[in-house]
């Protein structure tokens, strides 16, 4: 659960298996701080979704980070990072491409439509459980989820239209 989860937010597998295991060291950690309030399985979800978020937040400061300072090593002159590569171990090679390109459009969402869409429809929960994780009412997911949709929608179109635009 966790690791599908972080590798939704992540496409690299090496990325979900290290905020795997930062998650269950999390929940190790605050295991007396749980207050029952919700299940073990929505407490877990928020503490995953937060770790792949963090992390991507770290990456890309560490990204911006490095661009501004220097694009190359100072010594051998080769590129510090590398563009991150679509790697989900799930995925059949004729259909990487085509999700490569949804998640990087996904990807561009807000961080709350992105949540909701993981969630909702490609981790498969119900809306409810969805708005327990998320801490938000029913009505505001479904909210969520449509704007999601629609933005998706938009992006995936643009890229369409333009990747016409250069094939002429």
């Amino acid at each position: 659960m966790v690791y599908n989860l972080a590798l939704n937010y992540l496409q690299n597998h090496e990325d979900a298996q290290e905020v795997t295991q930062d998650v269950f060291v999390a929940v190790h950690q605050a295991m007396t701080d749980f207050k029952q309030a919700s299940k073990y399985s929505t407490w877990i979800y928020r503490i995953a979704i937060n770790k792949s978020l963090d992390f991507l937040r770290a990456k890309n400061r560490k990204k911006r980070f490095a661009f501004f300072s220097s694009l190359f090593h100072e010594d051998s002159g080769e590129v510090k990072y590398e563009s991150i590569g679509f790697d989900h171990p799930g995925v059949q090679l004729e259909n990487k491409e085509a999700l490569e390109n949804i998640f990087r459009h996904i990807n561009l969402l807000p961080e709350n439509q992105k949540t909701a869409l993981i969630l909702s429809k490609i981790e498969k929960l119900p809306q409810l459980e969805v708005a327990e994780i998320m801490n938000l009412s029913a009505k505001a997911v479904e909210s969520l989820l449509a704007r999601a949709k629609e933005n998706l929608y938009k992006k995936l179109n643009v890229a369409k239209d333009q990747q016409k635009l250069n094939v002429k």
